[in-house]
């Protein structure tokens, strides 16, 4: 018996016909990155299909997503190699400029390329400089091969809804750019929260998936990955008896419990506390004892359960990814991007 992951095509639907709804004026470049935030390119055909453009970390994701659609889809390492940009031209996609020595990478195409210009406006990770935006504005303005569709810059904090740095970076976009280039600055959180922030192009990720990016349960929002696993065994334990690597749990009375199969090694967290939830035949229980590489064991004093019973981990309507995050230390990314090959993954409706 093997650990599931079930991935809901309506739960996919919906949660992008919502991001459409918040941003009825703007087009969607949908983020399938780490494989899909870890649910799989050939599990998500709603997004890829629906999406008006798809994004990628990697040359090597957009390889693959090629192989699927022939949507047009953003690289967002852009390229750092004649090798690389030529390899971009073959597979006809976007790619991004954030880094001085691009520009020049980009400048000697012989073929016609898209091109988003990456502005830092305050998170200090990847982006161009004021000066140098302006420098890549004034390298591509005459070059008939460079089309640039879109500026756009990136939120350091807008999973805080009330931080400052968000409305000093969009004051600070707004300055840089103006209405004679397609603009894009919104990822899930600022979808979510900041009508402001949304311009040509939006960048929905993990809300697709049906995870909020503030951690917390969002409504409008339908889980998409439900990761189950069989109970393997039930015994019961008697007062004063530990379970599990380092006794870390020890009855203090009489306890049913219900072994797992699953694991570390699949993806669970590691970190998930003593308490964490889990959801059995509809009911909570607590997690007990140390998450192991293979099983985690729970108490199942309140309710009936039997070897073969599936539980669900996270992503059903009583039990969310955030949910799991929040006692494990982590969050919601970390857990769907994590769950690893052991896992079983099906596409579900």
């Amino acid at each position: 018996m093997q650990a599931t992951a079930s991935i809901s095509q309506s739960a996919l639907a919906h949660n992008l016909s919502a991001v459409r709804q918040s941003c009825s004026g703007s087009k969607i470049v949908s983020m399938v990155k780490a494989d899909a935030y870890g649910h799989h390119l050939t599990l998500v055909d709603p997004i890829i299909d629906e999406s008006d453009l798809l994004a990628v970390s990697e040359l090597s994701e957009a390889q693959k997503l090629r192989e699927k659609t022939d949507k047009p889809i953003l690289l967002l390492s852009g390229v750092y190699s004649q090798d690389e940009l030529q390899s971009v031209l073959a597979l006809d996609c976007h790619v991004v400029v954030h880094e001085k020595e691009q520009i020049n990478l980009i400048a000697q195409t012989k073929q016609r390329i898209g091109v988003w210009i990456k502005i830092d406006t305050g998170m200090h990770r990847l982006g161009l400089l004021a000066n140098e935006y302006h420098e890549c504005i004034e390298a591509f303005k005459n070059n008939t091969l460079v089309e640039v569709e879109c500026v756009m810059s990136h939120f350091a904090c807008a999973d805080e809804i009330d931080h400052p740095t968000n409305e000093s970076q969009l004051n600070e976009f707004n300055q840089l750019t103006n209405d004679s280039v397609k603009r894009s600055m919104a990822n899930s959180a600022a979808i979510l929260s900041n009508k402001n922030a949304l311009f040509d192009f939006v960048r929905p990720g993990i809300m697709l998936y049906g995870i909020s990016p503030f951690g917390t349960d969002e409504s409008n929002l339908k889980p998409v990955m439900e990761l189950s696993a069989p109970i393997l065994s039930i015994k019961t334990i008697q007062t004063g008896e530990s379970v599990g690597y380092g006794a870390t749990w020890t009855a203090d009375k009489k306890t049913n419990i219900a072994i797992i199969g699953i694991g570390y090694g699949d993806g669970y967290p590691r970190h998930a506390k003593n308490g964490t939830p889990v959801c059995i035949n509809g009911e909570i229980c607590p997690l007990i004892g140390r998450v192991s590489m293979d099983l985690i064991c729970v108490n199942i004093d309140s309710i009936t359960a039997k070897v073969g019973d599936v539980v669900t981990l996270w992503g059903n309507e009583k039990l969310s990814a955030e949910t799991v995050a929040t006692w494990s230390d982590t969050i919601g990314y970390e857990l769907v991007t994590g769950v690893s090959s052991r896992v079983s993954f099906n596409k579900a409706l």
